[in-house]
């Protein structure tokens, strides 16, 4: 009995802490957040949240290889979590590893396909890789799942070479907003 107690108080601590740590990501302050991260590293190495984190700090500081590492434990320890898939898939961009990027966002939608912000983010790395056709396809389908995702797009860096073209604008234009004769 005592040594679930104290496991049980062992744990509450830890989660204390990853809730710190979450708090300072908000905040956007990375340091204090692997800082907090690393007095965890004890119970850290079996969590994926805490390696979820640790990307998120590293993402942070734009330090992307270091996330990527950091998402990919977490990805060992609780395959196919969205959040981390994202990271990881954001990470393999700013690595240079645009297929990658892309098939790790395929897996994220194989994981969650009604999550539309990760078909939002198949569309944004197809358009990356010139993929006009494919790009078009999944950010349709994206905003027809969530039309809101409308407002990212005038600020979306990854549609640029799109931008003009016709069919991107058809896809992108609000049905509601349409002539219809």
């Amino acid at each position: 009995m005592v040594e679930t107690t104290a496991h049980s108080v062992q744990r509450a601590a830890f989660q204390r802490g990853l809730e710190t740590v979450e708090g300072y990501l908000l905040l956007e302050m990375p340091q204090q957040a692997l800082r907090e991260l690393s007095a965890l590293r004890g119970c850290g190495a079996t969590s994926a949240e805490w390696h979820r984190l640790r990307g998120e700090a590293y993402r942070s500081r734009r330090q992307h290889v270091e996330a990527l590492d950091a998402f990919e434990q977490a990805d060992r320890l609780e395959p196919d979590d969205v959040s981390t898939l994202l990271g990881i898939a954001w990470c393999q961009k700013r690595t240079d590893r645009l297929p990658d990027a892309i098939e790790t966002m395929l897996r994220a939608y194989r994981a969650c396909p009604r999550e539309p912000i990760v078909l939002y983010n198949i569309a944004c790395y197809f358009s990356l890789a010139g993929e006009k056709r494919q790009a078009l396809s999944w950010l349709g389908r994206a905003l027809r799942m969530s039309p809101e995702l409308r407002r990212l797009i005038p600020e979306e860096t990854d549609f640029d070479r799109l931008r003009d073209d016709a069919d991107f604008q058809f896809v992108i234009e609000d049905p509601r907003e349409r002539d219809i004769c």
